[in-house]
């Protein structure tokens, strides 16, 4: 929890997204709708309170597409747990000072900060990035290092969290870094439920590739289609790469270079990722000894559990179970 906030353990968390001149309004319909959407039936309970504000009471977004009126005022940022700062297409032109002296603030007394695609050219603007690592989209990584070079720049991930200051790449990969932060927060059963009402893709882990290699297929069908869900369903066996291959009817080269083109990431650490995410639900349920977890999530052992569930998570088994367990 940020300095200075006093919000109850159960209540919502205070998330206020700034919108500022020529904003895109895809990465700002991302967050309303991960963080803004009051549909919890599925869950019992709310788990964001999301206001927007703006420098000004009319906001034109990007392109002169439409102006934004009706905003909060800046004034909100001062109580926020998280702030989602903006982002524009256009990186040449500079944020406003006052959003600019919100964020400083905002990271001064410990809020969290989120910056969506080219919401890290706002928070580099603004001094919170220097000497730390940042996710920016590949068509702008060498403006950004060259306007920013105190900035730790990852080239190829989806997104970086670090802490209080979370970043993510292109727009899809807001999604993406939205539902870490769900997943961070709330869990990963909330997240897989806001991902559901979403119709989105199942979770991609921040170190993936921003983009792949194959060209947009004019079939549908993937090669991998059948695999993944053969394997998903076999997760407590233990399951190799030259499984996967014989289950795919090819040699695990090319099976690597299938995972490569349609995922970005490897057949291991899609499996290993797989594990993890069952094992988080299997945590959060709260009845099963941990032996059982590491057993029935594929994990084999409990120091495999505890392993694989810090380096994804940054908590143990117990703390993660602590936090997320239902009650």
């Amino acid at each position: 929890m940020p300095h200075g906030s006093c919000q109850p353990a159960d209540a919502p968390i205070s998330v206020v997204l700034i919108v500022d001149e020529n904003s895109n309004p895809f990465e700002v319909g991302c967050a309303c709708e991960v963080f803004g959407a009051r549909r919890r039936a599925d869950l019992g309970r709310e788990l964001y309170d999301l206001r927007v504000v703006a420098p000004s009471g009319s906001t034109t977004m990007r392109d002169g597409l439409f102006t934004l009126t009706g905003t909060g005022d800046l004034a909100v940022v001062e109580e926020a747990h998280t702030v989602v700062v903006p982002n524009r297409p256009d990186v040449d032109s500079a944020a406003s000072a006052a959003v600019l002296d919100a964020v400083r603030r905002a990271h001064a007394r410990g809020a969290r900060l989120v910056g969506l695609c080219t919401g890290a050219f706002t928070l580099a603007e603004a001094g919170v990035l220097d000497g730390r690592p940042a996710a920016v989209h590949w068509q702008l990584v060498d403006e950004f290092r060259r306007r920013f070079p105190a900035v730790e720049v990852r080239p190829d991930v989806l997104f970086v969290d670090d802490g209080d200051v979370l970043t993510s790449a292109g727009s899809a990969a807001a999604l993406d870094l939205a539902l870490h932060v769900v997943r961070r927060d709330h869990g990963a059963e909330a997240a897989t439920s806001v991902a559901r009402r979403l119709v989105f893709a199942a979770f991609r882990d921040g170190g993936q590739q921003q983009f792949v290699e194959r060209p947009v297929p004019a079939v549908v069908e993937r090669p991998l289609t059948a695999t993944l869900a053969w394997a998903q369903g076999r997760l407590d066996s233990p399951l190799t790469v030259a499984d996967l291959a014989r289950q795919a009817h090819t040699s695990v080269t090319t099976l690597h270079r299938w995972f490569r083109a349609e995922l970005g990431t490897t057949p291991l650490a899609w499996l290993t990722g797989e594990r993890v995410d069952l094992a988080r639900r299997l945590l959060e349920g709260g009845e099963l000894t941990l032996d059982a977890v590491a057993h029935r999530s594929g994990l084999g052992s409990t120091a495999n559990l505890r392993t694989q569930l810090r380096r994804h998570t940054g908590l143990s088994p117990t703390e993660y179970r602590t936090r997320f367990a239902a009650t």
